[in-house]
């Protein structure tokens, strides 16, 4: 399976499977999931070949006492229901994102967003591990494979993978992998890995 895949943005010439539907790739779903302000927003974004749907909203002081913004005091805004977008993978496989929003008062979307999917990456940071144990429970309760993506932020300590399972309890078969949200080949990276993982978790 090749990894190149079309430039976030790119609208432009449609690809071949646009326009002869006898070529088309298999599509699948992927979530986006973890906690909030954990860079699920950038991670869509920053591979989307379509430009991203997003539903952030400008926080409030109604959120006060509900959103901790003690290690993203710069934070602003948050998804307040989903963000989407797709990249072409290959001429075999297209991904369609569906980014959760991270907060506990929005985890009633999440039977919705997860429906049809065959993955989801757990997007983790170091400074706040404990925020992925919801969508843990939640992934492994209903059986979707997924990966726990840790992202870095500038300034926060670098922790081996095997040490983030550890702290998290993961299962062997799950991987973790280290992404920077805004790269696109960092993210890219992570997506085939989880492509892999339910390919190989899938019922002969």
């Amino acid at each position: 399976m090749g990894a190149k895949a079309a430039a976030p943005g790119d609208e432009g010439e449609p690809q071949g499977w646009q326009t002869d539907r006898s070529k088309a790739p298999v599509a699948t779903k992927i979530v986006v999931a973890g906690g909030f302000g954990v860079g699920k927003t950038t991670f869509v974004g920053s591979v989307s070949e379509i430009t991203p749907l997003r539903t952030e909203a400008v926080m409030t002081v109604a959120s006060e006492g509900l959103d901790d913004l003690v290690a993203i005091p710069e934070k602003a805004t948050t998804t307040v229901a989903m963000d989407f977008g797709r990249i072409t993978l290959d001429a075999e496989l297209v991904l369609y994102l569906f980014g959760t929003p991270g907060q506990k008062r929005f985890w009633f979307m999440w039977d919705d967003l997860v429906r049809g999917a065959i993955g989801a990456v757990v997007m983790a940071d170091t400074r706040r591990l404990t925020e992925c144990f919801p969508a843990l429970d939640y992934f492994e309760s209903c059986g979707l494979p997924y990966i726990v993506a840790v992202n870095h932020f500038e300034g926060t300590a670098r922790y081996a993978p095997e040490d983030v399972r550890e702290a998290l309890s993961l299962p062997s078969y799950v991987a973790v992998v280290d992404i920077d949200a805004r790269r696109r080949e960092s993210v890219v990276d992570a997506l085939l890995t989880l492509v892999r993982q339910a390919l190989d978790a899938a019922p002969a």
